[in-house]
């Protein structure tokens, strides 16, 4: 229903309310049976189950459920069952299932907030008596007053406005309160932000006071329909959760493909066809890095860690990579790009632009700050207001020229007024001094005023106000506000004591034009560094908001935003385009004006529709279907709305969109690093893989079981995979473009490097195992074991132990060598072989670890490893740093080959 194109005797037909006794109370019973209760619904949230077995829908999960079924057959069959690598398996499945599920949140949290904005109460006239009732109970036909500071409790048309000024910013983004007429009809096709006949729930009423009439409660009100559409949108992948997904699916078909393939191998060679199995579960958790979901966690934790330190608050870890990715920032105007404060930044005369401290400046900003409501707070540390926000611009402008309003009000006490009119668009107050002078000062709006002024203020005296004066005043102010300034004028009038015994509209007549003072919303100081280095990192800025197209291009002009008046588009504008239409236009337009909650929803899908990675920021109730539609939300901490916050993904703490950029690139360094942990991971991965496979296709024995595998990718693996997680950001990370959502991980050469460093670490691992395979006896073996080990196993079962050993230590510490050539492109002459502490530390740990499972012999046991002498230590120490040195070969090669 078009409320707004109705008139008010229409609208309490089709309510059928009285507007004398309001309704009765057996009809508002009926009625909350038939519309429910003033409330937002509830989106049905999941279970704590639920959320948990999602969690094994993971392909690469599913694979090592597999591959721990078939550890647990073969343990079974076998004549010694030994259920440490099944157990350790799903150990890890259990694990990364934990973390899956303590990363759930969203939409339930954002309609809580929405059902906290609720009004607690309303003031409600029933059975002919205003009564205050719980918000809850309200139903349509309800007649709701409205006076300064109420919260607007329901949807409604207005019946009566008395000077009435709401806030509407976080609905529609308006900078400023909205004046609101009663006896007026509008277009159906009116804009949100332009339907100054209807109030809407969660707005406030900062001046004057009105009667309404419900026409919409709970999820029928605005701000309802904004819940619908929080709760219709699903959140979408983020592109590092794409990538992962992707890498997974690859990874565990490679893993079944190779267990397929040596299976039946090893059947055509007539090999037990349990040791196959194991085999075959072995190469299964060679092929998959068991460990990777949980490093990328951790790292993403540290980058948390670090963003919250610079004000940036994540609240899912996915979206600090995410943000990375983003090729285009949509963010809201007001207090988001602008300070939402209003702010005196010019004032004029007749000569023009003047010095608010200037004597004429002093003079206006005065007569401004006594005609006015607002009220001046002044302690030791800083000076404030309260009021209506064009009042506490000027009052605040007034003391920053040396006007003081508490000063001025007790030497000019008030006496009388005449209080602004939405009709007249005047506010008049009278004034005495301590000379028994009075004077009348009118200010409002320049169209209405200065046909009432007969004489003009210049250099300190009246002159008459000719059309020669009134055409260069009405140029300034054009000027004014074609800036998108909003423009105040002020006006006096000496009068006698006879003229103010009865106040009356002829004090506004017969005026004094004084000057023009400009105000608006400003630019944050930050922001336009920000823009540019945005543009720099190839990110397109892009400005959404409710308020007027003037000021919207002014303030985007200002930042760097706009360029083009021809950039600029407007809400009604969007609604004549169909989603297809505006998906292939939109590149075009870097700002969007006078928009709804809907629109800024389809200008995300937009976006999103041309491949493009956005960033939704924004801190009203308006802004919160589109953050959460965005693949990142980014909400103010500060200024921003409880349902902004909870739609978000990240929260910025000091309200300063320049945080966003600190973000960015901290998401760029972040997604970089993740790389450099799976190039690591994949490569040490790949290397097992080849060991094993190798010696089978060799005719050798295994030289690795499943507890060794598990043990390098968990534990050697993972230590050095998350400190290559705090390596800061390259210098120049900020000059590259954002990285495609398309862009496959292993893009640019990085899957062939993997593959030849794999080759590499796999080759050492071999030569190991071959080595301690061949070249050490009976005799040599027995110098390490217990005789009564001997007694119970034949010769030939130990005989690969010690190749075995050689292998697992050679596998493990090669590739913790083989992380410090990860750190970067670079030789690590240039960046420093201990510029990253923690991976040093790392590197000790590990190593540590790995030479205690080797040589203590109950761990000796457990991992199916004999302890080294001397000569073999030797032999390990020397294969496991050759990486080191092949790869820094290779990064000169190619340093030298491209210069």
């Amino acid at each position: 229903m078009h409320w707004h194109s109705l008139s008010i005797e229409e609208t309490l037909k089709r309510l059928d309310v009285q507007l004398n006794s309001g309704l009765s109370t057996k009809e508002v019973k009926k009625r909350q049976e038939t519309f429910g209760l003033n409330r937002i619904e509830e989106k049905k949230g999941k279970s704590l189950l639920r959320k948990f077995l999602e969690q094994f829908a993971d392909f690469m999960i599913i694979i090592l459920m597999f591959a721990a079924i078939i550890s647990f057959a073969v343990s079974y069959f076998d004549g010694e069952p030994d259920f440490v690598d099944p157990i350790i398996i799903l150990l890890i499945i259990v694990l990364n299932a934990t973390l899956g599920v303590l990363q759930e949140t969203r939409a339930e949290k954002a309609l809580e907030a929405l059902k906290k904005m609720s009004a607690p109460t309303a003031h409600v006239l029933r059975d002919g008596k205003v009564k205050v009732v719980d918000s809850a109970d309200l139903v349509p036909g309800d007649l709701i007053l409205l006076e300064t500071g109420y919260f607007v409790p329901a949807d409604g048309r207005l019946i009566t406005a008395v000077n009435l000024k709401v806030e509407e910013a976080s609905l529609t983004g308006e900078s400023h309160p909205v004046d609101k007429v009663a006896n007026i009809q509008l277009a159906p096709d009116t804009n949100l932000g332009d339907r100054c006949n209807l109030v809407m729930a969660t707005s406030t009423v900062t001046y004057g006071r009105g009667l309404a009439v419900v026409t919409g409660t709970g999820m029928n009100t605005q701000v309802g329909h904004i819940a619908k559409l929080i709760m219709e949108d699903d959140t979408p992948m983020t592109p590092l959760q794409k990538r992962l997904e992707k890498t997974g699916k690859i990874l565990g078909t490679a893993a079944l493909i190779i267990c397929i393939f040596i299976f039946l191998l090893g059947l055509l060679k007539n090999l037990p066809i349990f040791d196959m199995f194991m085999t075959s579960v072995s190469l299964a958790v060679a092929a998959i890095p068991e460990g990777l979901p949980a490093i990328v966690t951790i790292m993403l934790s540290l980058g948390v860690q670090r963003m919250a330190k610079k004000n940036a608050v994540i609240r899912k870890l996915p979206a600090v990579e995410t943000l990375g990715s983003a090729t285009v920032i949509c963010s809201d105007k007001t207090g988001t790009l602008t300070q939402n404060v209003m702010t005196v930044t010019e004032i004029c005369s007749l000569n023009g632009a003047e010095n608010p401290k200037s004597e004429f400046g002093n003079f206006l900003l005065s007569h401004a700050a006594l005609c006015n409501d607002a009220i001046l707070q002044v302690d030791k540390k800083n000076v404030s207001a309260t009021g209506e926000p064009t009042e506490k611009a000027l009052i605040l402008a007034a003391y920053q020229a040396g006007a003081n309003k508490l000063s001025l009000d007790k030497n000019h006490p008030r006496i009388g007024e005449i209080p602004f009119d939405s009709e007249r668009k005047l506010m008049t107050t009278v004034h005495t001094s301590s000379d028994h002078s009075y004077r009348s000062i009118t200010k409002g709006a320049f169209d209405f005023l200065i046909n009432r002024c007969t004489h003009i203020y210049l250099n300190g005296t009246q002159i008459p106000f000719t059309q020669k004066e009134k055409q260069r005043i009405n140029s300034i102010n054009n000027s004014m506000t074609a800036r998108a300034l909003r423009v105040i004028a002020v006006a006096y009038k000496n009068v006698t004591k006879s003229d103010v015994k009865k106040i009356t509209n002829d004090l506004e007549n017969g005026l004094t034009f004084i000057g023009l003072i400009g105000m608006i919303d400003p630019p944050r100081e930050e922001v336009k560094a920000a823009v540019h280095l945005c543009k720099q990192a190839g990110i397109k800025p892009v400005m959404i908001t409710g308020d007027h197209i003037l000021t919207a291009e002014a303030i985007a002009k200002e930042l760097g935003i706009l360029t083009n008046p021809s950039q600029a588009i407007t809400g009604d504008q969007l609604s004549r385009m169909t989603d297809e239409e505006l998906t292939k236009v939109i590149p075009r337009y870097s700002v969007f004006a006078r928009v709804s909650p809907e629109h800024k929803v389809r200008i995300v899908k937009a976006f999103q529709s041309r491949g493009e990675v956005v960033a939704m920021t924004g801190d009203g109730v308006n802004d919160a279907p589109a953050l959460k539609t965005a693949d990142i939300g980014c909400a103010m901490g500060i200024t921003g709305t409880d349902v902004a916050k909870s739609a978000a993904d990240m929260i910025l703490t000091d309200d300063n969109f320049a945080t966003i950029v600190s973000a960015v690139k901290e998401g760029r360094g972040i997604y970089d690093n993740i790389k450099k942990a799976v190039h690591f991971l994949l490569s040490s991965n790949i290397g097992e893989i080849l060991t094993i496979f190798v010696a089978i296709l060799l005719g050798l024995p295994t030289p690795l079981v499943a507890v060794q595998l598990l043990w390098v990718n968990l534990v050697t693996d993972s230590l050095p995979a998350i400190s290559l997680g705090v390596e800061p950001a390259a210098a120049d990370i900020m000059r590259k473009k954002p990285v495609s959502p398309e862009k496959g991980m292993f893009a640019d050469g990085l899957a062939f490097r993997i593959i030849v460093e794999g080759i590499m670490i796999g080759s050492l691992a071999l030569v190991a195992f071959v080595i301690g395979y061949h070249s050490y006896d009976m005799q040599s073996l027995i110098n390490n074991i217990s005789s009564q080990e001997i007694t119970n196993n034949m010769s030939a079962t130990y005989i690969p132990w010690v190749g075995r050993t050689m292998s697992f230590a050679v596998l493990s510490l090669s590739q913790l060598f083989h992380s410090f050539n990860m750190r970067s492109e670079h030789s690590l002459s240039e960046v420093g072989l201990f510029g990253n502490r923690k991976l040093v530390y790392s590197f000790l740990i590990c190593g540590f670890l790995q030479i205690a499972v080797i040589s203590f012999a109950p761990l000796a046991s457990i991992f199916q490893v004999v302890p080294l002498n001397l000569r073999q230590w030797a032999i390990v120490l020397l294969l496991s740093m050759s990486p080191i040195v092949i790869v820094e070969l290779q990064k000169n090669f190619n340093r030298r080959f491209h210069s």
